[in-house]
């Protein structure tokens, strides 16, 4: 890629220490044609920190149309455009999706920088499993959509405003009060501040004082239900009456259906008033 060819150069920006800001960044603000930003007047203050000359122009959810059309053109008399919110990563839950998308469509080339995250911060400070998560931007309000999120098995990190932060962990309370939560707030910030714990325990808490600030909520993964013991128990009885030995005859059946074996052989003994050993 030439220095000369027009395209995006879509840089994260930080999301509250402004030390954040990467290397990479800072030279891509200060090598671009123009930057477009949520809001002209938070970037600059960026900008000013380090000493970037830059032209902006706003690109927002109100104008991300008309804007994008203009962009493209820029880019495609070789502009380089480089492509900021207010902070984080664009596209995350902020405007830029429609200009990536032109760029595509338009043969344009897309660079993405890497950068501050609040999503990612929120799940790595969490504690809960990072290797299969989901991102929801903010959580659904209508509550079918709300108890489907929650069967998910995978972590779930999700925006939230801080008023409905308690009605939120209600909510997820009255399915599973002992799943394991983390309410991340103001994250890079002087106020920073991660409270781990149930979702019952933390509805409690956030019922009786809102937390302040931006919020990023946490949300552990539901528990994998467990197979139903009816249809291995009955295949443990029959494997029993053709001769075979209740415990030996247990680990065969749990190792084809998943249920433990230790239970098959209680439930065997319990309900039948078996006491065969192995």
């Amino acid at each position: 890629m030439t220095a000369s060819a027009g395209r995006l150069v879509v840089c994260p920006t930080p999301i509250g220490n402004l030390e954040d800001v990467t290397l990479r960044v800072l030279s891509a603000l200060r090598d671009a044609s123009v930057v477009a930003c949520e809001d002209t007047r938070r970037t600059r203050v960026l900008l000013e920190r380090y000493g970037v000359s830059a032209k902006l122009v706003s690109y927002h959810e109100h104008n991300e149309r008309a804007r994008a059309t203009q962009l493209v053109e820029r880019m495609q008399k070789g502009d380089v455009v480089a492509l900021v919110s207010d902070a984080g990563t664009p596209l995350v839950s902020d405007p830029g999706f429609v200009l990536v998308r032109a760029c595509v469509a338009a043969g344009l080339a897309v660079e993405v920088l890497p950068g501050p995250s609040a999503a990612l911060s929120a799940l790595v400070a969490s504690a809960l499993p990072a290797d299969r998560w989901h991102f929801v931007g903010y959580l659904p309000r209508k509550r079918g959509e709300f108890a489907s999120l929650f069967r998910s098995p995978e972590t779930i990190v999700a925006f939230e405003s801080p008023n409905r932060v308690a009605a939120s962990l209600s909510a997820l309370a009255a399915i599973d009060a002992e799943r394991p939560v983390a309410v991340c707030r103001e994250l890079t910030k002087v106020h920073e501040e991660v409270v781990r714990g149930s979702a019952g325990e933390l509805a409690a808490r956030y019922g009786e004082e809102p937390p302040r600030g931006e919020v990023v909520l946490v949300l552990g993964g539901a528990p994998a239900s467990e197979p139903e013991l009816g249809p291995a128990l009955d295949a443990l009885r029959k494997l029993v009456a053709a001769g075979a030995k209740p415990r030996a005859a247990s680990s065969v059946v749990a190792s084809l259906t998943g249920v433990k074996a230790n239970k098959l052989y209680r439930a065997l003994t319990e309900r039948e008033g078996q006491t065969g050993s192995s």
